[in-house]
């Protein structure tokens, strides 16, 4: 490994983004990299603890609606939970999963994309740490303070005058609260640049309800542009339920519409020049997952491609917590075919291998979206794999998130960031959350 061989005498190019490099330099002239530090050597892959159970018989968590239904189903148990369409109707069941062909990325048979690139070198945080308290004074308006030292001003070409520290890219680290929720992005400690994205709003109903939307996407690493495609897709997302909403679309439906939105946004990004495709013609279209969230005084939505996940957290910690989605990947697919049960499944390495996404070379958009009547006030968590990978199971999330997480949301979503973070920070974490009210007297009975 890099950190066991022996450090040569001088450096020829900058570990961090390969920039020449001049004999005594200290720092690096594109990045700031400090050239005296030696990157310590990555952690073993975590152990991902595979959740086989779900909430005990009779113990009360959120029921599932059909769009348009007016009255609610039976229990609905996370084991059990299966996508549906906008309309309600179960999605089918996908064929046995089958290897794709030698040298092809995504299997012509079930859509598994297998091209996930091996995991990357460690790199320095340069984002802000959220595990860290920020104790330096308020410095003066229009001052921006050096993330590494936290003493020495930023110049205007982004590098701190006392450390030479390169700062942060904007989306290394992002916060945003939006009336009763809030959000947090972060590059983690492997990446050179985050490829999640989040989008939060909220807009009101036409009998005046007020309802809260959060959208959290994850860019495919493998993919062009991974990055753009989750921004890409989370604004139009977003964009789109905080239209269809107020107009008095049902939000299980407004859900449904606004995919297919994200989706077709992300399609526009693989139309580049023909000269950008003669120079790379062996990449993939730009693709990223999505999962997202409507919560109104009496209703959970959400809707999801892809791998990251909802999870519902009740208030009180007396009932069970529940994952709401079911992941497009090629472990579920095996437990979901009979082939393997959930530790062999989560044990391979195609464990993760995703079949289902947002971008122009995925086979076919199978949006997929469920709505629940919760009992109770609990939070949703909505998040990559980034934050899940070290909470697989939904009682580790609910364990996870603070128990003042409904009265303090960014606060609570900084701690799930800094709980990854903790955990090894191996991919970019994105978390938001948000809280689910105390429903009206008999709201969620059948």
């Amino acid at each position: 490994m890099m950190s066991q061989m022996p450090q040569p005498t001088a450096l020829s190019k900058c570990p961090s983004c390969e920039e020449p490099l001049e004999s005594g330099d200290r720092f690096c002239g594109a990045c700031g990299y400090d050239l005296s530090a030696v990157p310590a050597p990555p952690d073993d892959d975590p152990t991902l603890v595979v959740n086989g159970s779900g909430p005990a018989e009779g113990v009360p968590w959120p029921v599932a609606e059909a769009a348009g239904a007016g009255t609610p189903s039976a229990t609905h148990l996370p084991t059990d939970l299966q996508g549906t369409d906008s309309g309600g109707r179960e999605l089918p069941v996908a064929a046995s999963p089958e290897l794709p062909p030698t040298g092809s990325p995504v299997s012509p048979v079930t859509g598994v994309r297998f091209d996930r690139p091996p995991e990357p070198e460690e790199y320095p945080l340069q984002a802000p740490d959220p595990r860290v308290a920020q104790e330096s004074p308020t410095p003066a308006e229009g001052v921006k303070v050096c993330v590494a030292c936290r003493a020495g001003r930023v110049d205007h070409d982004g590098y701190c005058e006392n450390c030479g520290h390169a700062q942060p890219r904007e989306r290394d680290h992002m916060e945003q609260e939006s009336g009763p929720m809030a959000a947090v992005s972060d590059r983690g400690l492997r990446h050179h640049r985050n490829e999640d994205a989040f989008a939060i709003g909220n807009a009101v109903l036409p009998d005046g309800r007020p309802a809260a939307v959060a959208i959290v996407c994850d860019g495919v690493s493998s993919a062009t542009r991974p990055d753009d495609a989750s921004l890409a897709a989370s604004r139009a997302a977003s964009a789109s339920l905080l239209t269809a909403l107020p107009r008095g679309t049902h939000p299980q439906q407004a859900m449904h519409e606004a995919i297919v939105a994200a989706s077709r946004a992300v399609n526009s990004l693989a139309a580049e020049p023909a000269t950008a495709r003669e120079h790379a013609p062996h990449q993939n279209a730009p693709a990223c997952t999505i999962v997202g969230t409507i919560v109104t005084s009496d209703l959970l939505v959400v809707g999801w491609v892809g791998d990251s996940r909802a999870y519902w957290v009740p208030v009180d910690r007396t009932s069970l917590p529940a994952r709401l989605t079911e992941d497009d990947s090629w472990a579920a697919q095996m437990v979901a075919a009979g082939l393997m049960n959930e530790a062999e499944a989560y044990a391979d390495e195609r464990a993760h291998a995703i079949t289902g996404w947002l971008g122009a070379d995925a086979y076919e958009l199978e949006p997929h979206t469920a709505s629940f009547k919760p009992d109770r006030a609990g939070v949703v968590v909505v998040c990559t794999d980034g934050l899940w990978n070290y909470a697989e199971a939904a009682q580790e999330m609910a364990e996870a998130v603070p128990l003042d997480a409904a009265a303090r949301p960014l606060h609570s979503a900084q701690a799930l960031v800094g709980h990854a973070l903790d955990g090894g920070g191996h991919d970019n974490v994105t978390v938001a959350v948000v809280p689910f009210p105390t429903p009206l007297q008999g709201a969620g009975s059948a």
